[in-house]
């Protein structure tokens, strides 16, 4: 199971992180405000967006609201200590699918997010991904141009990938470090660097140069 959790308590959200990773074996990225909420929502496929209602640079509600408009189709439970009938009615009207009211019991949340994920909210990726003349297999983790197989590490690939699901969006280097190695990981931003450079060496080898632009002072973007 992948989680997104946007909480800005600190004791809360390590608690939730602990307890949902303990008890699912799975996966929690945990964030504290709504703006990135929102960009870690949009960069990666998420089993459940776990929203708390009042964060920093974006509530709950807004940021709900704004993933929807985005065309976001993955199922969303709004965490919140507002339990009167209107502030329900205004989760859901932003497009949460569920609505926990504080405090609750991480039994609660975890049966709670055991019903989203049984909805299969997620629509399923496509097993094969056309950059201009790249062909990306993740089936079987392989890139191709043309009938050349382009031999790439696990890494590698992972962020080419991450690259062109956003294709047209600048993925900062701290983001792709969290998505690609975990955000308890002790490599730093330069990983991704390392990584990226190698990439685009053997793209360039194979003959193709190109496909993965840098952001100067960001991070880097696909455009194919």
């Amino acid at each position: 199971m992948n989680l997104l959790l946007a909480e800005d308590d600190t004791r809360l959200g390590e608690l939730i992180v602990h307890m949902m990773e303990a008890k699912t074996g799975g996966r929690v990225d945990w964030v504290m405000t709504g703006s990135d909420a929102y960009d870690y929502a949009l960069a990666s496929t998420y089993d459940v967006v776990l929203l708390d209602w009042m964060m920093p640079e974006g509530d709950g509600a807004s940021t709900c609201r704004k993933l929807r408009q985005a065309h976001y189709a993955g199922a969303i439970l709004m965490l919140t200590a507002r339990d009167s009938l209107q502030d329900r009615v205004t989760g859901l009207d932003a497009g949460a699918d569920d609505y926990l009211v504080k405090p609750f019991e991480v039994d609660e949340l975890l049966a709670r997010v055991r019903a989203l994920t049984r909805r299969n909210f997620a629509p399923l990726m496509e097993e094969m991904v056309q950059l201009g003349e790249i062909r990306l297999n993740r089936a079987s983790h392989e890139v191709q141009l043309g009938d050349q197989r382009i031999s790439l590490t696990t890494r590698e690939f992972q962020i080419i990938d991450l690259l062109a699901v956003n294709r047209g969006r600048v993925l900062t280097r701290e983001l792709i470090l969290d998505r690609i190695w975990g955000y308890d990981s002790d490599v730093t931003p330069k990983a991704v660097d390392a990584t990226v450079k190698l990439a685009r060496k053997k793209l360039e080898i194979a003959g193709h140069k190109g496909l993965i632009e840098s952001v100067r002072g960001v991070g880097y973007r696909i455009h194919a």
